[in-house]
């Protein structure tokens, strides 16, 4: 039988509970307690989370072991013995392409060693590639190469056959742009060298003409600068015998920026022709 409580019996039974210390409602019907279950109460709590495991520490990176960069010595070594070995021009310049002893190869588009006619009589040494040059593998092909054409034509020569005019070989004293288009440093320069001089040896030219300070100071270290350079023989003394004439010139990307001194070039190529046509 259901007893109805009034409201003031309800909130006498309220009142009682609380002072019991009940204060919450575990459900919405009565139950008798001395049913329920004998195992002891467990309280669902939350799971301990299981202790993370040690995350083992990562390999440390082996280091990427650097590839073998010779010394200047040994780069210059290992380019004597790559140009002792080759016994003809295209040989040379394959030898060249294959030489890993300086560092410029690295960033360099291209070898760039040679452009014009085998064993031409007159031989134009140059500095480094540019931009243009280790783009299309060819030296002076930018606009100092068109000067140095017209200059070559002004004296009756041409790295073109076919043109009737005389053959001209054009060769570089570095082989691969530096980057940003700075100079050789004296290590590069000195590497490079071997392979020049057996150009020299295998081209046999009647006439050398050296093109601004790097190439003048290549062949003759300690020379004094171009301007001091210029417009006087020297001679280069060849490995089969006997001596080639040596001339500097400026160098045809500084008669664009300075075209006042294509008066002094002008004079210095009068007596290329003269020395060229005497041979």
């Amino acid at each position: 039988m259901t007893t109805q409580m009034n409201e003031a019996q309800a909130r006498a039974l309220l009142d009682w509970y609380k002072a019991s210390g009940i204060d919450t409602a575990e459900a919405s019907t009565p139950t008798d307690f001395t049913e329920w279950p004998k195992t002891p109460f467990r309280l669902d709590r939350p799971k301990a989370a299981a202790p993370a495991r040690p995350i083992p520490e990562k390999e440390a990176p082996k280091p990427v072991p650097i590839a073998d960069t010779p010394s200047t010595d040994e780069a210059v070594g290992l380019a004597q013995e790559a140009a002792d070995g080759a016994n003809s021009i295209e040989g040379l310049a394959a030898a060249i392409a294959a030489f890993e002893g300086c560092p410029l190869k690295a960033g360099a588009r291209n070898t760039v060693v040679y452009d014009g006619i085998i064993k031409a009589p007159l031989l134009i040494i140059g500095e480094a590639p540019g931009r243009e040059e280790d783009r299309i593998g060819k030296p002076f092909v930018g606009r100092a190469g068109q000067l140095l054409d017209r200059m070559l034509a002004s004296i009756g020569h041409s790295r073109s056959s076919g043109d009737e005019l005389g053959d001209t070989c054009i060769t570089n004293s570095v082989y691969w742009r530096p980057p940003g288009n700075r100079a050789p440093t004296e290590a590069e320069k000195a590497t490079c060298l071997p392979f020049l001089r057996k150009f020299i040896e295998l081209s046999a030219p009647k006439v050398i003409v050296l093109t601004g300070n790097v190439s003048t100071q290549s062949l003759f270290p300690g020379a004094p600068g171009i301007t001091r350079s210029r417009g006087t023989w020297r001679e280069w003394p060849l490995a089969q015998g006997g001596t080639v004439p040596v001339m500097p010139i400026f160098h045809p990307a500084y008669l664009l920026r300075s075209p006042a001194q294509k008066r002094l070039a002008w004079a210095d190529l009068l007596q290329i022709r003269d020395r060229l046509c005497a041979t």
